[in-house]
């Protein structure tokens, strides 16, 4: 089976001319004129990027979802394979409703008809891994019902094998295969994809961002119903909403795009700088716009999260950004260990000042949020950075927000949203009223450790003279010790003149 699935990805690949794309590779350029001579019927007219992006919309929707996070790894690919791998659409026919009752009355134990008292058999959305039901539960209460594709994790196990494979022979066989780090992206991959398998995890997604934005007045997150939820199923609240794409239906329902546009950053920055915790597959399939004007999230497969030092290294870039400061960013970089600790602050500052200086003669509306951090990456990689994985699905994510911001207000100013917003979170975080914050957060251990303190005081003074009587006491043991190990070494010796003072008289007498 795998010798067959192999055998239709090389033709796919010879299909497509992708083999001319790992020959171009070649400095001397002497493998494609080769190459050219042998095969000189085969001129590709297509451009690179959409000749791969078709071979892996052939392959199937594994391949469909790697060449989507492939899009996402600008650090690593070409802008235009990076653009138009951008353009791969996740979509794939539903799988048989009857598959679908199948793995539900596998998981209840009985008919689905049992468990919920209406359920749509027509499916409402249909990805490569997934697929989502309207249902109702007993109580009347309406719901979506996401069931994971029957053997899709055999088919996955048996793709990624193939992944592996092939970034291996990249990684061996092709000049570039080092730079690109294919063994690495596989298993970035790989990880990311297992993730999805399991709903459980999803759902936990979905109730932690839920629980971030509670009473919210920006955004609205489904309810998670876990008395229904399983590694293979997962039940929640059906909302009711318009897909963020439909720009006239918005504008049909009275929504004010302008302030839509401005709550998506805010919301983005909120996930962010607040929470650490941020949905990080924010693209116009998983929106939706209620009728009052807030945003609602669905699809929770992929989130990212934040330490405080990457928060602090981003907010800190952002804002020296705004004012040029471009040592502040060297050094922020080198202060969060991002780069070598060794790196020259001036040379580092020198090339971030090459990269930033010529976007801000435009104007700030026509400045691109998202690329400017992706050019700081790209930029930093040349000092040694390795681009962490959280940095890379942040980077997605801001594309994806200011790219719908910009769809519903192209005027939108993302610079000037975010720097009240960023220069808030610096002061709440670094100014007086973070060290207020901070006190308020310890206060409760502090609350409980005030009445050990006399204890713990009469505990640090005892400690020295409780050590030095222990030290004593070893001194006393050793000194005895010592002794009784002389007297043995005593006894021993005048034992041992005796025998030789016998064997002398012995010998000569």
């Amino acid at each position: 089976m795998r010798l067959f699935r192999l055998a239709k990805i090389i033709t796919v690949g010879l299909r497509y001319g992708l083999d001319q794309m790992v020959l171009e590779a070649d400095p001397t350029g002497r493998l494609v004129r080769l190459w050219h001579a042998v095969f000189f019927w085969r001129h590709p007219k297509e451009p690179r990027g959409v000749r791969l992006r078709r071979a892996l919309e052939s392959l199937g929707p594994i391949f469909v979802k790697f060449g989507q996070m492939l899009s996402t790894r600008r650090d690593l690919l070409p802008a235009d394979l990076a653009d138009e791998l951008a353009l791969l659409q996740d979509r794939v026919p539903p799988f048989p409703t009857e598959q679908a009752l199948e793995v539900l009355e596998d998981f209840y134990g009985k008919p689905v008809d049992d468990v919920f008292v209406n359920f749509a058999r027509t499916p409402v959305a249909s990805a490569s891994v997934a697929q989502v039901h309207f249902a109702e539960l007993p109580d009347g209460t309406e719901v979506a019902v996401k069931i994971l594709r029957p053997g899709i994790e055999r088919v996955i196990e048996h793709d990624l094998a193939l992944l592996e494979t092939a970034a291996m022979m990249l990684d061996k066989l092709w000049v570039e295969g080092r730079r690109l780090k294919p063994r690495e992206v596989v298993a970035e991959f790989s990880k990311y994809l297992h993730d999805e398998l399991d709903l459980m995890r999803e759902a936990s997604n979905c109730s932690q961002l839920r629980r971030n934005f509670t009473d919210s007045k920006l955004l609205v997150v489904p309810e998670v119903h876990w008395d229904w939820c399983g590694k293979s199923v997962m039940v929640m609240e059906r909302m009711h909403g318009v897909p963020i794409s439909q720009i006239e239906a918005l504008r049909a329902q009275g929504t004010d795009l302008k302030a839509l546009s401005r709550a998506g950053v805010e919301i983005f920055f909120t996930q962010v700088f607040r929470d650490g915790f941020f949905h990080a597959d924010m693209h116009p399939g998983n929106i939706f716009v209620h009728a009052d004007g807030r945003y609602i999230a669905l699809d929770f497969g992929i989130v990212g999260t934040l330490t405080e030092v990457d928060k602090n290294y981003l907010a800190q870039n952002f804002l020296a950004f705004f004012k040029r400061d471009y040592n502040r960013v060297a050094r922020a970089h080198i202060e969060a260990g991002w780069v070598p600790a060794k790196t020259r602050v001036d040379e580092f500052e020198g090339a971030i000042r090459a990269v930033c200086e010529p976007i801000f003669d435009r104007p700030l509306k026509d400045i691109s949020f998202g690329k400017t951090l992706l050019r700081l990456f790209q930029t930093a990689r040349r000092f040694e950075m390795e681009v962490q994985p959280q940095l890379v699905l942040l980077q997605k994510t801001l594309l994806n927000i200011e790219g719908l911001g910009r769809q519903l207000d192209p005027e939108l100013d993302l610079w000037k949203t975010a720097k009240p917003f960023l220069e808030r979170w610096m002061d709440e975080q670094m100014g007086w009223r973070g060290m207020l914050k901070n006190i308020r957060d310890e206060a409760p251990g502090w609350a409980a450790m005030l009445p050990q303190l006399p204890r713990l005081v009469h505990h640090a003074l005892s400690e020295p003279a409780r050590q030095h009587a222990a030290q004593r006491e070893d001194i006393e043991r050793l000194r005895a010790s010592q002794q009784w190990q002389n007297r043995l070494l005593a006894l021993l010796t005048l034992l041992l003149a005796g025998i030789a003072t016998v064997e002398y008289f012995r010998f000569f007498p």
